[in-house]
């Protein structure tokens, strides 16, 4: 519905939450990361969404592997950010 705002306080709980129970290791923690991220992104926080996919990106190429496919997703998401980076 777009209201990022109103968004956020949810991405961040549901980050807290994965972080605790399954660690912050988890790929399901590096999700949370990679939607605070593309989220982040939305609301012009562009910095801010580089640094959190950059963190997912980091535990699923670890986790999962170079080759998996949600790693693969995330490393298109923050190609794409790195790209809005103004020089």
């Amino acid at each position: 519905m777009g209201d990022y705002e109103a968004a956020r306080p949810y991405y961040e709980k549901a980050l807290e939450i994965r972080r605790e129970v399954l660690g912050q290791r988890h790929p399901s923690t590096a999700t949370s990361l990679n939607n605070l991220g593309v989220l982040c992104y939305y609301q012009g926080q562009l910095n801010e969404a580089i640094d959190f996919i950059g963190q997912a990106l980091a535990i699923e190429e670890v986790v999962l592997g170079a080759n998996h496919p949600s790693t693969k997703s995330t490393r298109d998401n923050l190609a794409f950010l790195t790209s809005k980076q103004t020089k």
